[in-house]
């Protein structure tokens, strides 16, 4: 099977997760996807195959021959994005031209190169979209796709290779896919995420992360005697708002340059919330950012009084640079193999996170590497046909060449 038949078939299971949960996974619509997930990999002889209690898919295929090698890891994660819908997916498969693609003709919805002009690259391309009104899920089905095809690619090619490990993980999107995650069981001695971008792209070096929540209280009092007497929560809020750096959001930055991102806000007199994510590259930046934060709040008390704010701000995860650069060969391992399969790797920071980065510093080393898609997270998601199976030969050239190297 090709790998985007079997994403379009992924693609019919809507798995999003969900924050306010406090169960694992975080909806019980992704229990459904590890099932089908856990009897395909049983299907193709990986005997081992099973769904634990906490909804993550576990899976190896032996070494089958007598040299050293490494076990190797592959992860995806089963959650689509809560910012767009994964229900009621109406897929399509276009060939690209260089022209506007017509999502939806009802609600003339169009995916455009003048909005996204890297979507001409994919000119002669296969282009999987969605009508234009919920994404499709190739963040990160595509990667499960490519992971299962390569698998079978593997097993019926009978070409020597060391253990191979597969996961699957929930709830990645609300950065929960690693909390559960037994490294131990599932026996690599490294892996890679199959959760990033464009074909080629190979991403070792993520943000450093952090959120903080904001609550301000106010008080309320009849606005025609208010005269320093009110405090606005709202207002302060977004006086909070103001003490930030204005040019140090995701709207005006890239690369390795970091942001405070406000995710959202609730206020009325008496009671205002706000909630943040804080990113950067570097720690030094990263925790300059965090005192940032600090001290807008002490400025904030200092004028309307103690209390009136409070912080609460949490640490999520960590650059995993530190954890790879030891074993670079990893990397290595796979830029080579987009090279042996045609594709030039390009090495990018990740403006975000991967479960991997957490399993780095768990002591599973695991860079990450591309899927084929773009967009992800919006109704104007895309992923293509041809990067799709490209990147299955990725993972089965990754396995071969491994296999040559020895164990390391």
């Amino acid at each position: 099977m090709k790998a985007y038949e079997r994403f379009l078939k992924y693609v019919e299971y809507p798995t999003m997760s969900c924050e306010e949960s406090e169960s694992c996974p975080s909806t019980e619509k992704q229990l459904k996807l590890a099932r089908v997930l856990c009897e395909e990999l049983l299907a193709l002889g990986l005997d081992d195959a099973r769904v634990d209690k906490d909804g993550y898919v576990y899976a190896s295929l032996p070494k089958n021959f007598e040299g050293e090698a490494n076990a190797i890891g592959f992860i995806a994660h089963m959650d689509t994005s809560p910012e767009a819908s994964d229900t009621d997916v109406n897929w399509q498969v276009v060939e690209y031209t260089g022209v506007d693609i017509l999502l939806n003709e009802e609600k003339q919805i169009y995916l455009s190169p003048s909005d996204y002009p890297y979507l001409t690259d994919y000119v002669g391309h296969n282009l999987i979209t969605s009508d234009g009104t919920t994404l499709i899920g190739a963040d990160d089905k595509a990667g499960i796709a490519e992971i299962i095809t390569a698998l079978e690619k593997i097993i019926e090619s009978g070409m020597p290779h060391g253990k191979i490990c597969v996961a699957f993980t929930p709830d990645e999107e609300i950065g929960r896919g690693a909390d559960r995650f037994d490294v131990d069981g599932f026996g690599a001695d490294y892996a890679y995420t199959v959760d990033g971008g464009p074909i080629g792209e190979v991403e070792y070096e993520n943000f450093n992360a952090a959120s903080a929540k904001i609550t301000v209280q106010g008080v309320s009092i009849h606005p025609g005697g208010a005269k320093g007497r009110m405090k606005n929560a709202s207002l302060i809020a977004c006086e909070f708002n103001s003490l930030l750096p204005p040019d140090e959001i995701p709207e005006l930055t890239e690369g390795y340059e970091g942001f405070h991102h406000l995710l959202s806000m609730s206020g009325e007199i008496e009671l205002a919330n706000l909630y943040y994510i804080i990113r950067d590259h570097d720690k030094e930046k990263f925790e300059e950012k965090k005192r940032g934060f600090i001290a807008a709040a002490k400025a904030i008390n200092d004028k309307w009084g103690e209390g009136t704010l409070v912080l609460d701000m949490k640490d999520s995860y960590y650059n995993m640079k530190e954890k790879i650069e030891p074993c670079m060969f990893i990397v290595d391992r796979a830029k080579q193999a987009m090279e042996d399969v045609g594709i030039r790797p390009v090495v990018v920071p990740i403006r975000g996170g991967t479960d991997g980065a957490r399993l780095s510093f768990m002591g599973l080393p695991c860079p990450n590497i591309c899927t084929g898609g773009e967009n992800f997270h919006s109704r104007f998601e895309f992923v293509s046909v041809e990067a799709m199976e490209k990147i299955s030969d990725i993972i089965v050239k990754i396995v071969e060449n491994a296999a040559k190297d020895g164990k390391k």
